[in-house]
């Protein structure tokens, strides 16, 4: 056994010539690396990202899977406008702007256009087109009917499930197979959770679509999504000019934070390893699932309103399988890209996707699960799930000599405790109160993160923003210059007022 040192060591580590005050960030996830990007811009390098695992990215990452490498998080650029004649849309994701244009990653239009002659039985063959068609028709009329009422403020917030009961919609949820894949379908697929716990306020209309556009292209590329992030980070972090690594001090990895200690003269930042690191400010880029867990303690506890805004937010969990098989058995060419299993079990191995528009010839399968489907079978070996997924295809497939699956892909995302499941999902009942105080700081902790984001929480554009969005609030406290300390105190006292968590 390793001996524990005998005195702990104060070390912090910084490039010369550098000015301003000192910040640690805690993750180098997308939100932490846009953060370090957005200090730096304003002048403050002088600053230190602190990373638990042997990589950036966090949730956005690429592995290698059957000889080639296939993303475990994030996979898609959700919000995307192909349309330049529609004038409804005047932004543009700026994920996509990096993706297309700056990094020009191989993508491809997902279309989901054809799922009512792609949908089958839970014993096997296709169900007739017109009737798919007609439970989709009237998904999409609750839907938009979800949009009206969500607009509609003196409603306040309330369930998607309540909205579909409101408008006589499977008033005790979907029972049959069809209805229940067709739901999971709108609004699990999207979510990671299912519409009795989903918030319609933060849903109808979604933000993302409503801004951006409402295509979603699939990054199907072998530097990965992930190289987004490292495209960030290369902005204002020192690369090896030959191999274009990042090599920069200032990023340490394999430092699992366990510890952090804030007064309102600075932070202390404790590690697993025993070191310690001292700053002027840390911003805590971790997910709304970390912060939930034990993983990193606050000396003093964060404040109960910081720990009651933060304890209302789910985060769901969203699993991408991956099959590999020596042959092909499913049907393909144009439309038949997305299909949907409806079983009589809600969620159970829902939606498909063969994947031989992004990698041609590769026989490959993706499935997706998510919420107490992932967690189940997270629990559970990959043998024990391909056997399950091998006995849903066959009956899927009952004329076809299905082949054995050569390889599994079985993302872990909730058991890791780096990360404690996918993205945030907004449940019913937050609004902006509750969302200035999910990203208001505690005294010197700021706390970027998906989950910040007002609108687009959830998604890698999302993430971006919210870590500029939170540097910018620690920017204008240092621009107070001798101030800083009053505006640390503001910055607490403004929501320590007697209020719903008071």
């Amino acid at each position: 056994m390793k001996p524990k040192p005998s005195v702990e060591i104060v070390q912090y580590t910084a490039p010369a010539r550098v000015g301003g005050p000192k910040v640690i960030i805690i993750g180098a996830g997308m939100s932490g690396i846009s953060a370090g990007q957005r200090l730096s811009d304003a002048g403050i390098s002088d600053f230190m990202i602190l990373e638990a695992t042997d990589r950036i990215g966090g949730r956005i990452h690429k592995t290698e899977f059957a000889g080639m490498n296939v993303e475990m998080g994030a996979n898609w650029v959700e919000g995307v406008n192909i349309d330049p004649a529609d004038d409804k849309i005047n932004k543009v994701n700026p994920i996509w702007t990096m993706v297309h244009d700056e990094l020009k990653l191989n993508t491809s239009l997902s279309n989901y256009d054809h799922l009512a002659s792609n949908t089958y039985m839970e014993e096997g063959g296709l169900y007739d087109e017109g009737f798919v068609q007609k439970t989709i028709n009237r998904a999409d009329e609750v839907q938009k009917y979800g949009d009206r009422l969500s607009s509609n403020e003196k409603y306040g917030d309330i369930t998607v499930m309540a909205m579909q009961r409101f408008h006589d919609h499977l008033p005790y949820g979907p029972t049959k197979p069809v209805d229940m894949v067709i739901d999971y379908y709108t609004n699990d697929y999207e979510f990671a959770e299912p519409p009795r716990v989903t918030s319609l306020q933060s849903t109808h209309p979604l933000p993302t679509f409503a801004d951006f556009g409402d295509n979603v292209c699939f990054v199907a590329d072998q530097q990965g999504f992930e190289s987004v992030v490292h495209h960030v980070a290369r902005q204002y972090l020192e690369t090896d000019a030959s191999t274009g690594d990042i090599v920069d001090p200032r990023l340490l990895l394999n430092k699992v934070v366990k510890k952090i200690k804030y007064t309102t003269d600075g932070v202390v930042v404790k590690t697993e390893d025993g070191w310690l690191y001292e700053a002027d400010y840390v911003m805590v880029s971790v997910s709304i699932g970390v912060l939930q867990s034990n993983l990193i303690r606050f000396k003093p506890h964060l404040p109960h309103w910081k720990n009651m805004a933060m304890y209302q937010f789910d985060m769901a969990v969203y699993t991408k399988i991956f099959l590999k098989f020596p042959s092909k058995f499913w049907p393909d060419g144009p439309g038949t890209e997305f299909f949907l299993y409806a079983s009589s079990r809600r969620g159970y191995f829902p939606v498909w996707q063969h994947l031989e528009n992004e990698y041609p010839g590769s026989n490959i399968l993706l499935v997706t699960v998510t919420d107490d489907e992932s967690r189940r079978i997270e629990q559970q070996t990959d043998e024990e799930t391909k056997a399950e997924a091998m006995e849903v295809l066959r009956k899927m497939f009952p004329n076809e000599d299905v082949p054995e699956a050569t390889d599994i892909l079985v993302p872990r995302w909730w058991s890791d405790r780096f990360f404690r499941g996918s993205f945030s999902n907004w449940p019913i009942g937050v609004d902006r109160y509750e969302y200035d105080l999910i990203r208001a700081p505690v005294g010197r902790v700021y706390f970027p993160g998906e989950h910040t984001s007002e609108r687009y929480n959830g998604y890698v554009h999302g993430a971006y923003l919210a870590g500029k969005d939170s540097a910018d609030i620690l920017i204008e406290c240092v621009k107070k210059g001798e101030n800083q300390n009053e505006c640390v105190d503001a910055g607490t006292l403004k929501y320590d007022v007697p209020g719903k968590y008071e």
